[in-house]
């Protein structure tokens, strides 16, 4: 019922910022919990960061607590995540999520049923 798109992965510096941006559209954005998710080459899909359908509680995993910031604006339905002080471990590829769920179990893929593409985010040393 969603489609959803990444924006704004690049290549930066270690101790950069960067801000990622997902794009909904085909359904009503304030009605979807969020989250972002992760993937770096080899690995496992990581949860990164959760946002409720109404912005008030978010989560993230213990990685990149204090470093990054998820956000929406149902307005303009859009949710973003804003990425400071990026380590080279911070590679990978990262993908929007939208759930059905108002409160789903962030960490948990499984909760979310549209994903977005991806863009890769690159973090050199």
């Amino acid at each position: 019922q969603v489609q959803l798109v990444e924006s704004g992965g690049g290549l930066v510096q270690a101790g950069g910022s960067l801000r990622l941006s997902c794009a909904a559209s085909g359904g009503t954005f304030s009605s979807y919990a969020m989250g972002w998710f992760r993937q770096a080459p080899g690995k496992d899909r990581d949860f990164v960061a959760h946002i409720r359908w109404n912005g008030r509680n978010t989560y993230y995993a213990d990685s990149v607590k204090g470093r990054f910031t998820i956000s929406r604006d149902n307005a303009k339905n859009t949710m973003y995540l804003q990425m400071n002080s990026l380590k080279p471990e911070d590679t990978a590829v990262y993908y929007c999520a939208a759930s059905n769920y108002v409160t789903p179990t962030p960490q948990l893929a499984q909760m979310y049923g549209y994903w977005g593409q991806g863009t890769q985010v690159t973090v050199s040393s």
